[in-house]
């Protein structure tokens, strides 16, 4: 954090430090503006510096990660950086098809109940890791993947209590896989940051 404002300072000039919205404004000489929001929608009510902000980003707390997409699914319970349990699966769901009539709703029918079965096993799993077997409760989820497939998974009467994180950015990953489920950990535990450069006067 206090490396990335350095760099900052070094594209945009001095900058100016505000508290603003629940997060850390800097605006900078050329008239930049960076927009630091802490992870898990938290709000930030301490001091207009740098360090303080650091701090208040780096605690720990336990919280999960749910991915879906109709190719499979991705959920993990943490505290902190460390991953206590995670599991990635995945299930066949057909793509669209162009026929028409009977076959096109017969196909439809059939895509349907893949889909189902996929989001039902995701459902299981999810409330094993994040609820059943969680050694500590999860203070947070973060979620990704296709947004109605994820809701499809949350609306499992057993997932009704989890505390989801609704903020953007959502995680917008393909297919779930190991590696996937790794980089959305780090994204969803990280500090967003929303940059504003001027747009300089144009005289005619």
């Amino acid at each position: 954090m206090l490396r990335w404002f350095e760099n900052f300072a070094s594209r945009h000039g001095a900058f100016d430090l505000r508290v603003r919205a629940g997060g850390l404004a800097a605006t900078a000489d050329d008239g930049a503006l960076a927009e630091a929001s802490l992870p898990f929608a938290r709000e930030y009510d301490g001091p207009p510096d740098v360090p303080a902000f650091a701090d208040a980003a780096d605690f720990s707390i336990s919280w999960g990660v749910l991915l879906v997409r109709k190719g499979g699914f991705a959920v993990a319970s943490l505290h902190g950086r460390a991953i206590l349990l995670s599991k990635v699966g995945q299930r066949h769901v057909q793509g669209r098809t162009k026929a028409g009539g009977q076959s096109q709703q017969r196909f439809s029918r059939r895509r349907d109940n893949q889909a189902r079965q996929a989001y039902e096993a995701a459902a299981e799993h999810a409330h094993r890791i994040l609820v059943r077997e969680a050694p500590r409760p999860v203070g947070a989820l973060v979620c990704g993947g296709d947004r109605s497939a994820v809701e499809a998974v949350l609306s499992d009467p057993r997932l009704e209590r989890l505390s989801v994180v609704r903020t953007e950015p959502w995680l917008d990953v393909p297919d779930p896989r190991r590696a996937v489920l790794d980089k959305a950990i780090a994204d969803g535990r990280s500090v967003a940051v929303t940059i504003t450069e001027r747009v300089p006067d144009v005289t005619l």
